[in-house]
């Protein structure tokens, strides 16, 4: 097993506050091992001013790093879930999820208003296609404006008055200490997560034995379950930023899980939502199954039509 362990990650607030608490559990666990983090700018910290469903989607927050670790410059890699492509490079793999933290979205309100108290055409920031189609879809009188930049720089745009609310994942603000900032909590019944929202994913090399002992200690099970059930629904619909889909695997009281996922269209005025139960072992290939079902009813038209206006 190695002695000296490499971090890759990106250079943002959350992502070092994600990368050091991964190092933490790492010496936690092998106290005899000392690690490294090492800060690598990706092609999405380059680009702030667009929407990243503009510039090319997922991909932009992990390649840079990902190429670090094919060529051993690093010995993993720290991401948020929720960035990670459907499909992986050749030679690399999720070698642990650890624990979930809240996946849920949320709003933060410059009057501290929760999402049905909002005016006519009151202005709600937000930079992805999932979130906007579903907050149209909710309230359809709402103007959906893009916004983009770190945590910080977002509160101080919603503060200026640019925005009447803003939403963003719970995790993230809970984990840097910002969770007063919340106004509301979205459920999956509003808004449905986003694959992998709330978890990291630790890459590393395929069959890197040295890594395995550190992986199976980081991994929580009940987590990765939900995760792969999720990502097996992407990697069926070739999901993207660029396409407003989105899949939340819970672990309900008989240890069953349960997947819900939507697929809508720009306006928000067509959603297609779909659930199935799945134990774990099945829970990939019910992920598939959901997807395939959510298309049949009506998913595939939807992003036929975005498709078509995006070309």
């Amino acid at each position: 097993m190695k002695t000296h362990v490499r971090i890759g990650t990106r250079g943002s607030q959350l992502a070092l506050w994600q990368a050091n608490h991964v190092k933490s559990c790492i010496e936690d666990a092998f106290p005899d091992i000392t690690v490294e983090i090492i800060t690598i700018k990706t092609t999405g910290d380059r680009i702030t001013d667009r929407p990243l469903a503009a510039v090319g989607g997922k991909g932009l927050f992990v390649k840079e790093i990902e190429a670090a670790l094919l060529e051993e410059r690093v010995d993993l890699a720290v991401h948020s879930m929720k960035d990670m492509p459907g499909e992986l490079p050749p030679g690399l793999v999720i070698g642990a999820i650890p624990e979930r933290e809240n996946p849920f979205d949320v709003m933060i309100s410059r009057e501290g208003k929760v999402l049905a108290d909002y005016p006519q055409n009151a202005v709600i920031g937000t930079s992805s296609l999932r979130r906007g189609s579903q907050l149209k879809h909710a309230r359809p009188d709402l103007t959906i404006r893009s916004i983009r930049g770190n945590l910080d720089t977002r509160l101080k745009k919603l503060k200026s008055g640019d925005y009447d609310a803003i939403v963003l994942a719970a995790a993230g603000l809970r984990r840097l200490g910002q969770a007063e900032e919340i106004t509301e909590y979205l459920s999956e019944t509003t808004m449905v997560p986003a694959v992998g929202q709330g978890a990291l994913c630790i890459e590393t090399r395929e069959n890197d034995l040295e890594m395995a002992p550190i992986m199976d200690a980081l991994d929580h099970g009940p987590t990765r379950v939900c995760v792969e059930g999720e990502r097996a629904f992407l990697k069926q619909v070739e999901g993207s930023c660029h396409i407003p889909v989105a899949c939340f695997g819970k672990i309900q009281e008989d240890e069953s899980v349960l997947l819900t996922a939507v697929v809508a269209s720009e306006d928000g005025q067509d959603v297609i939502k779909e659930k199935i139960t799945a134990s774990a072992t099945e829970v990939e290939a019910k992920g598939r199954e959901l997807a395939e079902q959510l298309l049949a009813n009506g998913g595939k038209r939807i992003l036929e039509t975005l498709n078509t206006n995006d070309n």
